[in-house]
Order: C-alpha cells, then structure tokens, then sequence
C-alpha cells in the first residue's frame, strides 16, 4: 500500500498540524502492511517567520519519504500566504507525477491543502481522507473585512463543497465542528479524531499534587505574583491584543504575564501594550518544544484565548491537551464546544468568557495555584492512541472494511 499525505506542516515546523500528522505518521508506519511507503509533502519550516529549524529538503527510507517545499518569504497577510500556498501545490503535482498511490491523506485547516488533496485523489482515482482542523468558510466571515467577506464567501464555500463532497472519509478534530458538517455533507462518511497529548508532555506529567503556597484557593492573598504563560500563534483568532492589556493591567502587582510566539496580530498586542502602559507584560519570540516545556513547568498558570467570534465556538484548541499533561491551572477565554470540553474534562482550569475582563479577573480569582495530577485525562487523552486508532481506520478505509471502524472511531474520541 503506498499513502500519499499532503500537510502544509510537518516535523521539526512549530505547530498543531505538525505534531499531529508527525504523530500520524509514526502510527502509519507501524498499522500499514508489510511493503508499504508513505510519501509526505510538506514545506521546510516557516510556522513563525522568527522561528527557524534545520530540515532538510528531501529525506528516504524504505518505507517513508518526506518531499519538504521551500517556500518564498512571506508573512500572515492573505497575499503572502495565497502565494506560499501555490508555490506548495505547483511542487506537490509536480511530485505526484508519475507515481500511483492507493489512498490520498490531507490535513487542512485553511481549506486550500484539502481542496489540492482532493484534485491529487481524483487525478489518481484513489479515495480520499480528509482530516478537517478548522472551519475555514465559517471562519472568514469574522477574521476578513466585511466586503471581502461578502466576495470571498462564496468562492470558497464552492471549494469547500467540491473537496468534501469528493472525500472517502472526513475526520473533525473537534465534535464541535460535526453539526456543521452532518447539515452540508450527510452523505459523506464522518470520524472524530481529536488532537492529543504527545509524548513529551507525558512524560513529564506530575504524579503529586503540588502546592505554590501562594494561594490557599479563592481570593486569598498571594505573596508575590503569579506567573501566567500562554504559547502560540498571536493572531486575530486568539485576540490576544483584545484581552491582555486591560486585564494585565488590572492584576498589576499579582501578576505577570509571559506570551511566546509570533502572527499577525504581534504589533498590534505590542502597541496595546504599550499603551496601557503595562509592567507586567513579556513578549518572546518562538522557542523549540523542549525549551517551551520547561518554561511551562516553572509556570503557575497557563492561559489560553480565542477572539469572540461565532466560528471559534466550534473548535477545539490543540493546546489544551498539553496544558491539561501538565497539571497546571489553567486559565481559558473559550465559548461554546471549548468551554464544554474544559469544563468536563479538565480539573482546576477556570473559563470566561473571551474578551471579557471583568469575567477573566473573576475566573482568575477561583484558581487554585498547584500542580494537579489529571490521571484520568492523560489516559483518555494520550496522542498515540488517538493517531494509532485513525491509522487503523485508514488502512480499514482503503481495505474495504472500515465501517465498524468508523463507528467506533466517533464513540470513542466524541
């Protein structure tokens, strides 16, 4: 059996689509029979423009090749990111070429990798497995300007509805998303795969309760300030810009906020910042995963946010499966599916609503500052179980024997 996998991210790149496909990748090899090849194509790094990892462009073994595009400069702007995407899909027909393949795997979360795994699929008459991150047509009705909202919309629910109609299997990391999808698509054949805790945050996983002695719960007194660090993309989606200089400013004195990571929305938080005239506030650029893990382990708390946006209700951020490995308190701007999800499954961890900063300090005020074994949802939870069971169902898939699979794949991931 030979797999095509088509993701924009892949190992050592810095973000959610790259360790999860990583990690698919490593189940892959272990579920396909004996003889198969994975061929992946993918882009050397270029998650954060202040990021670099050293990859090289081409790399072969027996069963696995991995094709990495280099792509030319470009920043979050949506002219830069059309122009990378193209540059990618001109190299990833250009590598098919001439080659069969049994099935196509493509891990989308801007639409435009699903709809180039879909074309490479039917030009090879092979089926399709799409793995769907992120809803990117519900999505720019909130992050674009309302024109080009109104021109585009359109043009890309076409293209959403080509690719999906076409795919063999859809998978939604978030059960969020499945309403949407169930409304549009009911023919199409649907799993539930979430995101998931990756090995290195397993292992460091406390087994103790440990206490800060700097809160006794509540709003008791804390004898110097707390830690708050949040690690990621900084764009219009998280809104960060929106939240953390007021309530920065408000808990001046009891606590400090560290933010790592880079997007479209840096400056912007740097301005808002600045004029608030925080004290409190550290930016810094993007940093390797053993390095972040250990910033995570000296945190006290770890804070996550989304924008108030109707899109954003329905996903679930990869970041809160290793927020939660780690034990830490966490601290979440989330509505909808998200705030659900962390209310049922994750101890210790208070929600507000996004953007509000009144709820945040209220939210902020009910955590207890310890470390907090999550046994229950470390197990439940772990990534190479979750990537190991969609392995299997693709093998099923392109084997012919895939609909009990399938079912259980949403029972057991929902």
């Amino acid at each position: 059996m030979t797999v095509l996998l088509l993701s924009f991210y892949f190992k050592p790149d810095l973000s959610a689509g790259s360790f999860r496909n990583t990690a698919l990748v490593d189940s892959l090899l272990e579920a396909l029979p004996e003889g198969s090849e994975i061929h992946v194509v993918t882009t050397l790094p270029n998650r954060y423009s202040g990021f670099g990892a050293e990859a090289p462009e081409e790399e072969f073994s027996p069963e696995l090749t991995v094709k990495r595009v280099r792509l030319p400069a470009h920043q979050s702007g949506m002219l830069d990111q059309s122009r990378a995407f193209l540059t990618y899909a001109k190299q990833v027909k250009a590598f098919v070429k001439g080659r069969n393949y049994d099935v196509v795997f493509a891990s989308s979360s801007r639409l435009m990798t699903a709809v180039l795994g879909a074309s490479v699929a039917r030009k090879q008459g092979a089926p399709l497995y799409l793995d769907i991150r992120d809803i990117f047509v519900d999505t720019i009705k909130d992050v674009l300007p309302r024109k080009l909202s109104w021109l585009m919309r359109p043009v890309f629910s076409a293209m959403e509805r080509w690719a999906v109609s076409k795919a063999d299997r859809l998978n939604v990391v978030s059960a969020g998303f499945l309403p949407y999808f169930e409304s549009r698509y009911p023919e199409v054949s649907k799993v539930v795969f979430t995101n998931g805790i990756d090995d290195e945050f397993l292992r460091v996983a406390p087994e103790v309760c440990v206490d800060k002695h700097r809160s006794s719960g509540g709003k008791a007194f804390r004898t110097k300030p707390v830690e708050v660090v949040y690690a990621g993309n900084m764009g219009e989606g998280q809104g960060l810009h929106n939240i953390v200089p007021e309530l920065a400013k408000n808990l001046e004195g009891r606590a400090k906020f560290r933010l790592i990571g880079g997007g479209g929305r840096l400056r912007q938080l740097e301005d808002a910042i600045s004029q608030a005239d925080c004290t409190n506030v550290v930016i810094e650029p993007p940093v390797a995963r053993a390095e972040l893990i250990q910033i995570y382990q000296q945190a006290d708390v770890l804070f996550l946010h989304l924008n108030d946006y109707d899109a954003f209700r329905k996903v679930l951020p990869s970041k809160l499966f290793e927020y939660g490995a780690l034990g830490k308190p966490i601290w979440a701007g989330v509505a909808g599916y998200a705030a659900e999800f962390v209310n049922e499954n994750l101890d210790n961890a208070a929600v507000f609503t996004p953007c509000d900063v009144a709820g945040a300090i209220e939210a902020f005020e009910n955590l207890h500052i310890a470390d907090e074994p999550r046994n229950e949802f470390v197990a439940q939870f772990a990534r190479k179980a979750i990537m190991d069971e969609m392995a299997r169902d693709l093998v099923a898939l392109v084997s012919g024997d895939s609909k009990e699979q399938s079912t259980m794949s949403v029972e057991g991931h929902l």
